[in-house]
Formats: C-alpha cells, structure tokens, sequence
C-alpha cells in the first residue's frame, strides 16, 4: 500500500479542519462559497472506484455527512458535490453550499473572479460550526 501524501495544490488551496475518518476534510480558502473538500486519506487514489468497497462506503458516508452539517450551518438552498480531478489527480471531493444570489449563482464556482481568503477567526468559527454540526 502506498503512503498518502496530500497533494500539494490542495495543500495550498486549502485550510486542514479535521480527519473524519477515512477522509481528511479541508475548508477552501475563498470565503466567498462555504466549500469544503474531502481528501480520502490512501495513496495513489484517482477515482472513487479505485477505492475499496469499504473506503467506498465510507466516503460516501463522510459525503453525506458534511453535506448534511454544511446545509444546516449555512442554510443554503443547494449543495453541490463534485469528484472532478481533472486538474488535480489526487482523488477529492468538493461540497459547496450555493444560494440564490451568492457569487456567480447559479453559474459554477470555478474560475470565477478572484478568491477571497478567509480570515484566521472567521475560518476558525465557521470550521467549528460544522464540526458541532458532524
């Protein structure tokens, strides 16, 4: 079995909340969408079928799981979950809360305008707000 190294895009991108599990769960650093990422947390991973039937379970699970408590920090009217990879390999899975009115609605997040950073205190609220909601 190969040792999991977290991509280093995802590292940059990202602010590290907790490991739930199978998953290491990271907060993207653009305060504008409430977008997490699920990083299963095995070596060489690049599409969700080549995990094991467990691990597959399990990310569907934590899936569900941080969906549900990101719906109920936020009070968003969708949830969109995503595993696309075509530009970071390393197998994630993006949960973004959208609304009608936030940034680009109803239109995608990617490449839109220029990212927004999180404050220190404001990321650290809203990561404690979803892990109380887990």
């Amino acid at each position: 079995m190969t040792t999991f190294t977290l991509d280093e895009r995802l590292e940059r991108d990202g602010i590290p909340i907790a490991s739930i599990g199978l998953c290491q769960m990271r907060l993207m650093n653009d305060r504008r969408w409430p977008w997490l990422v699920l990083i299963p947390q095995r070596g060489d991973i690049s599409e969700i079928f080549d995990l094991t039937p467990l691990d597959q379970t399990m990310l569907t699970f934590e899936t569900n799981m941080v969906a549900t408590a990101l719906k109920k920090v936020t009070g968003a009217e969708k949830i969109n979950i995503g595993a696309l990879g075509n530009i970071v390999r390393q197998l994630h899975v993006h949960i973004i809360a959208r609304s009608d009115g936030d940034p680009n609605w109803p239109g995608p997040v990617w490449g839109f305008g220029k990212s927004e950073p999180w404050g220190e205190q404001d990321h650290q609220a809203f990561a404690a707000r979803i892990l109380e909601n887990l």
